[in-house]
């Protein structure tokens, strides 16, 4: 069963406009950068980022959110603990985030 991966991002106050948009370049390029190690093809069945625009007014700190869904847990799990892109996009984006929330689920699944 599929594997919504939510999370969501504050960014430190003096992080650039230019930084944070880098950051999100690079993570939307994980859809196709993250291979699995057997059968060297990307394993992402999809990923959507973007800024946050909810007139709800109860996201503070989180700007940005992303959707990221896998196919099986083992390949979430890949991805969160081993693939080497995520690794690096981590090294990348850590030192400029305030907070990161993270939320995972199966759909339907309560």
């Amino acid at each position: 069963m599929a594997i919504i991966h939510l999370v969501f991002f504050a960014w430190k106050s003096d992080v650039s406009k230019e930084t944070i948009t880098d950051a999100l370049e690079r993570l939307q390029a994980l859809e196709l950068d993250c291979v699995h190690p057997i059968s060297k093809k990307p394993y992402i069945k999809s990923l959507k980022a973007g800024a946050n625009n909810s007139p709800e007014g109860v996201s503070d700190p989180y700007t940005h959110g992303f959707v990221v869904e896998f196919e099986s847990a083992e390949d979430r799990d890949y991805y969160v603990d081993q693939d080497p892109a995520h690794t690096d996009f981590k090294s990348f984006a850590g030192p400029h985030l305030a907070g990161v929330k993270v939320v995972d689920f199966e759909p339907g699944k309560f």
